[in-house]
């Protein structure tokens, strides 16, 4: 059974679901940072999903990113997946911004972070309904 990650739980924010990944949002109102969880038990690497899995988690890494570049203004998109902290497979897609509160350097302990209030993530949910249409359900 598909358990979020306590820490995940505790550092980010639920948006809803695609087809395989819980999509979340990160705490840190600094950058748009989404991440992507496969709702499949016990996998912490990417060759742990079964091939139709990888497929999808990377059609949904790619679609994100597209849909994030353009709607959210993004000089370049950071996609990565380490899981040196939180083992489970998570997939991070943060926009990132020419003078962005870390830029050009990554985005990982750079600045303090920053709450969201409770209306910018409704805002941000909304955006993301809107850019990722049917393939997007709300939490």
């Amino acid at each position: 059974m598909f358990t979020l990650d306590s820490r995940l739980q505790q550092d980010s924010l639920v948006l809803g679901d695609l087809p395989l990944c819980r999509l979340l949002l990160s705490k840190d109102a600094n950058y748009p940072w989404f991440i992507l969880v496969p709702r499949r038990a016990d996998i912490s690497e990417l060759f742990d999903l079964d091939e139709v899995d990888q497929q999808q988690l990377w059609q949904e890494t790619n679609a994100l990113a597209e849909a994030l570049k353009d709607g959210f203004a993004a000089d370049k998109m950071n996609v990565a997946t380490l899981g040196n902290v939180v083992s489970q497979l998570h997939m991070h897609v943060i926009v990132r911004r020419h003078g962005d509160a870390a830029w050009p350097a990554p985005v990982w302990g750079k600045v303090p972070a920053i709450d969201y209030a409770p209306e910018q993530v409704e805002g941000i949910r909304q955006r993301v309904r809107a850019l990722l249409g049917e393939s997007f359900e709300e939490a």
